[in-house]
């Protein structure tokens, strides 16, 4: 009785390692025709990236942008949801197998910059517009171009595999990252709040933002805290006015405020401890009084704190009400402190970054994967992170060879990337979204 048990066992551990093994086979040849399928598209990619980059549109303004991306997604046969969050264009690809939901995202908008086209591109934008009031350029200086058409493309590649997707991709192409007008819900947080990551839910959400101080070909992430919250103050000092020239006869917000800013600053190098997490307080403006021989009844001053960890967060913000306060008190004034909080910190969820490493590291290669410090600017795709595990990278958009130090940076009309690292964007998202379908997190 024991031989035919074991013949049994040794048939069905036979079974299980051939559909095993056959499952690879089907993921490995999955990936070869992904990757077959971007340099195929890669070509449209760089054209999409140059059309969108010469015609450039601001927060909440992305009305051609969405037009274009929402008329490509009809066309590849995807259900395509318009006017999301204002703009905002979602498109969800059905799988031919059951499985479960992930989401892809590029963010659309453009920035108040006027392009120095030092290098004589002939997609360099010449859009003027008015911002706030103000006559400006228009210009896509942080890479959202190449964003919007890495995911068009691979919203082309997927669609092509489409009946070998166990689940369903759901695309999401989001306005107005850099910020809506004040008073304004918009971007991340309004998707969110208008229901994105639901019907169908999404389990899991990747992105990538492209870095012209990181050379193409490379990725970069980080578990946990990778991008900055960003949150808004305000101080408005209160004193007494008074003749400049007898200052006693008053109380003086000038000299109050000049203190509290200085104070200020002791915050993260004092009051936190900076080895759990980087953070900064940086008052931007200060104002007050409008005579030299006037000692003004008020000035008011704003600032921004970023942080990347949300205790150290919420204890700067207490610091900062206790600071400023207390040392308007013991000079006879008083002070109001405000402190809106606009973006959350953009953490990656540990467990996925862990679950999804070694889809990079065949993507691009192992040693071409790299872990990078935090970075204190801010992205508003902490929304989507807030509500289901996450996943953003960073890509490489940097020529090869060059100087990280000397590459044009972010927000700047000098900012520059190279379109050769487009490609391994697309199989990026492209194989985390197939990998994740096959291989959900548990």
């Amino acid at each position: 009785m024991y031989r035919p048990k074991t013949a049994s066992f040794l048939l069905l551990l036979a079974a299980v390692l051939g559909f095993y093994q056959s499952g690879r086979a089907q993921s490995g040849e999955l990936h070869a025709q992904i990757d077959q399928l971007a340099g195929k598209v890669e070509p449209k990619v760089i054209q999409w990236r140059r059309d969108l980059h010469q015609n450039p549109e601001l927060s909440n303004f992305e009305v051609k942008t969405a037009a274009k991306i929402a008329k490509h997604l009809k066309a590849l046969g995807l259900e395509v949801q318009t006017g999301v969050a204002r703009t905002g264009v979602v498109g969800i690809l059905k799988g031919g197998q059951p499985g479960p939901v992930v989401a892809l995202r590029a963010d659309m908008d453009a920035l108040p910059v006027t392009e120095n086209n030092t290098r004589n591109l002939p997609f360099a934008s010449t859009v003027k517009t008015t911002f706030e009031g103000q006559p400006v350029g228009v210009m896509h200086a942080c890479g959202h171009d190449a964003h919007v058409a890495m995911l068009m493309g691979v919203a082309e590649v997927l669609s092509s595999v489409k009946k070998d997707l166990k689940g369903t991709v759901k695309f999401i192409f989001q306005p107005a990252e850099e910020g809506s007008a004040p008073g304004q819900v918009g971007g991340a947080k309004l998707m969110v709040q208008e229901g994105v990551l639901e019907n169908p839910r999404v389990d899991a959400i990747f992105g990538v933002h492209i870095r012209s101080d990181v050379e193409v070909g490379t990725l970069t992430y980080r578990p946990q805290g990778m991008m900055a919250s960003s949150d808004n103050f305000k101080i408005t000092v209160k004193g007494q006015q008074a003749h400049g020239g007898t200052p006693w006869l008053g109380v003086d917000p000038v000299v109050t405020s000049a203190y509290i800013v200085t104070a200020l600053q002791t915050i993260v190098s004092r009051q936190v401890d900076v080895t759990n997490a980087a953070a900064i307080v940086t008052v931007g403006a200060i104002n007050g009084g409008v005579r030299a021989n006037i000692v003004p009844s008020q000035v008011e001053m704003i600032g921004t704190i970023r942080a990347l960890d949300v205790p150290m967060q919420r204890q700067i913000h207490e610091r900062l009400k206790q600071t400023a306060t207390s040392i308007a008190t013991g000079a006879g004034a008083t002070a109001e402190v405000s402190i809106q909080e606009m973006t959350p910190v953009t953490y990656n969820h540990e467990a996925l970054t862990a679950h999804m490493l070694p889809s990079l590291q065949r993507t691009a290669g192992q040693n071409q994967v790299k872990l990078t410090k935090p970075v204190t600017i801010a992205e508003d795709y902490a929304y989507f992170q807030q509500k289901v595990p996450g996943l953003y990278l960073f890509l490489g958009g940097m020529p090869k060879g060059a100087d990280p130090a000397k590459a044009p940076s972010h927000h700047t009309p000098d900012f520059y990337i190279d379109e050769s690292g487009l490609k391994l964007g697309v199989r990026t998202l492209a194989n985390l979204a197939v990998d994740y379908l096959n291989n959900p997190l548990r």
